[in-house]
């Protein structure tokens, strides 16, 4: 047993969504090339296990932001979306992300400050 307090929630959504985020972000620079599919494959996949952690958290309110997200980069049928607005989409998103990653919590069972 240790005596060091311990979180009182857990940030499940953090590391996926900051990961989502930088592959965004680093993805802006393949924008309008064959090789985007490659960015689009993981930012759909990590917005639908990000919906997951949020529905968990009973925080449903985000999968209104979490589904357009993985429908918009949707690799299957992807949109032919281009130039300076589907840019500033990716900047928006990796924003959308990380706000998400930090404001989605789960509280910790494991908590030994509770009384």
């Amino acid at each position: 047993m240790t005596s060091y307090p311990t979180a009182e929630y857990r940030r499940t959504a953090l590391v996926p969504a900051v990961l989502a985020a930088i592959v965004l972000v680093a993805g802006s620079a393949l924008l309008g090339t064959d090789g985007f599919v490659w960015i689009l494959y993981p930012t759909s996949i990590l917005a639908l296990v990000i919906s997951v952690f949020a529905w968990q958290a009973k925080q449903w309110w985000w999968l209104l932001v979490l589904i357009p997200l993985a429908i918009a980069w949707n690799p299957v049928l992807p949109f032919g979306f281009d130039g300076v607005v589907w840019q500033a989409a990716q900047f928006i998103a990796a924003l959308l992300f990380v706000a998400m990653g930090v404001l989605i919590r789960v509280r910790n069972p494991d908590d030994r400050n509770r009384r």
